[in-house]
């Protein structure tokens, strides 16, 4: 990996709450490598939400506001399900 796509994987896996750690750096794991420039700037982007509130976007308990609103979180979201047992 490059030096960008190692820092925001490292930053990936904490994030600071235990669930978001888990859904970002296991996200990381499988796609990193795979994420274009553009996608790799709105993961950046999205490591930067307050934590409850990423939480919340992605478990949908909460609307996500239209300027968040992208492809990479709408794979976060679908990877966070398919990668709950069950």
């Amino acid at each position: 990996m490059d030096e960008r796509r190692r820092k925001l994987h490292f930053r990936a896996w904490r994030r600071g709450i235990r669930e978001l750690d888990l859904i970002f750096g296991s996200f990381s794991d499988a796609h990193m490598a795979n994420l274009t420039d553009s996608d790799l700037d709105e993961f950046e982007r999205l490591l930067d939400v307050p934590d409850l509130k990423l939480y919340d976007w992605i478990t949908g308990t909460a609307e996500t506001p239209a300027e968040y609103q992208s492809n990479v979180l709408d794979q976060l979201k679908q990877f966070k399900y398919s990668a709950q047992p069950g």
